[in-house]
């Protein structure tokens, strides 16, 4: 056993002041729109990679350089950067005709009364099939400001409906980038992350549906929304889905999408070949920052490890959580802090990971419920905080739609992110374990 070691999280603090603290400069004190996305993250994951190196002078800096090429060449990792390159090129196929053509087939069949339950209905389908919370809330935020034009529901209600219903997909998605990178961390199949996670989800989702229906009952509607669809665009995320649910590889799942989007995106002239071409390089492209960080995380982590950070974090929860249950809400707390300071859900994920699996075996928390468990809290503080990108697309869609919108308006109305922090507390503290 290392030793415990608090200095060894040095490079994890030194990356957090300075990415939080740059952040809320550029983002509060020079205005900068999306200034936390303005900060190259890698840069800053470098810095703290350079403090790892620098300490512990007991190690030669070539056995250091072993460590993180260990901790960056893991097969987990490995499989988690693969696996994040072709969900980006999946995403790139099948594009934006096929996000939009689920809203609005759904909008064209049921009355405008419920419009605001069915963009949140939506927007659940559509990132469950992209496996991204931003890209769907870009896709049908649009819609929803539309809708709120159109029929007179508010513009924040429309808008918290995207974002509760991006979030519970990207939550669950067997393509997002947080379920890769917490179930590649633990060493857990997909599915049975899925299965557990669900248990959670569902009964946040089904309240959230619940109390849009109550709002939207109560609110005087008028006019009608429409537009031009596709109803073959949404096979590929149909086929994505069918085949992750019953427990098909995922390489495989990814693959059957990028095929069956190519040759109905093609047939149906949607696009050219080398435009389609390009569209899958873009979205490749769109998975590398995310790739480096997973790497970079993994060989600092690898250096924190063996210096004893792990082992002082996992000493101080186990003075803070005596129990069982009381593990699994410090591994929910750590990770949604971690997200909290970097406003990022995967890179809070990769970077809990390690010492989260070494919780879990202290605890003896089963795997795939600790894979769920962060991805769950690290969901719940990314779909709250006025900083995220979910956040700040939001509200660009609609200043770009002419509508003056602030987070603060819409915080209130995001059932579902906080149905889910509480869904998630009755998880661990009420409902009984099987054994």
């Amino acid at each position: 056993m290392k030793k415990e070691n608090g200095k060894a999280l040095l490079p994890i603090a030194v990356f957090l002041v300075l990415y939080l603290g740059l952040g809320i400069i550029f983002e509060y004190v020079l205005k900068i729109g999306m200034g936390f996305y303005n900060i190259p993250i890698v840069v800053i994951f470098m810095v703290a990679i350079m403090v790892a190196c620098f300490q512990n002078r007991q190690l030669s800096f070539d056995k250091k350089l072993e460590l993180m090429g260990k901790g960056a060449g893991d097969k987990l990792i490995m499989t988690m950067l693969l696996i994040f390159m072709t969900a980006g090129i999946f995403v790139g196929v099948v594009g934006r005709d096929s996000a939009e053509s689920v809203a609005y087939f759904m909008l064209s069949i049921i009355p405008a009364q419920y419009a605001v339950a069915v963009l949140f209905v939506a927007a659940c389908f559509v990132s469950l099939a992209m496996g991204t919370s931003v890209g769907t809330i870009t896709l049908i935020t649009p819609i929803a400001l539309a809708v709120s034009q159109a029929s007179g529901f508010s513009a924040p209600l429309c808008v918290a409906s995207v974002m509760g219903g991006a979030m519970f997909g990207d939550n669950l998605s067997f393509i997002s980038d947080t379920t890769i990178a917490a179930c590649n961390g633990q060493g857990v199949p997909m599915k049975d992350k899925f299965k557990e996670n669900f248990k959670i989800a569902l009964p946040a989702a089904i309240v959230t549906l619940v109390l849009i229906l109550v709002i939207s009952m109560r609110t005087e509607i008028s006019g009608t929304i429409s537009n031009d669809y596709s109803l073959i665009h949404i096979i590929p995320y149909l086929l994505v889905l069918i085949c992750a649910v019953i427990g098909i590889n995922v390489f495989i799942v990814l693959l059957i999408g990028i095929v069956s989007g190519t040759i109905i995106m093609l047939a149906t002239g949607a696009t050219t070949a080398s435009s389609l071409l390009a569209s899958m390089g873009a979205g490749a492209s769109g998975m590398f920052e995310t790739a480096m960080v997973a790497i970079l995380v993994s060989a600092m982590g690898a250096l924190v490890s063996e210096y004893g950070g792990f082992n002082y974090l996992l000493a101080m929860a186990k003075k803070m959580f005596k129990s069982k249950k009381g593990g699994q809400f410090g591994i929910g707390l750590l990770v949604a802090i971690i997200d909290i300071a970097t406003a990022n859900n995967t890179v809070a994920i990769v970077m809990t990971n390690p010492i989260a699996k070494e919780m879990a075996d202290e605890y003896g928390i089963n795997p795939r419920k600790t894979a769920s468990l962060l991805d769950t809290f690290s969901c719940v503080m990314q779909g709250i905080i006025p900083y995220g990108a979910q956040m700040l697309v939001a509200i660009a869609a609609a200043a770009e739609a002419g509508i003056e919108m602030t987070a603060f308006q819409v915080i209130p109305l995001l059932f579902y992110p906080i149905l889910l922090f509480v869904s998630s507390l009755v998880y661990i503290f009420i409902v009984p374990e099987k054994k």
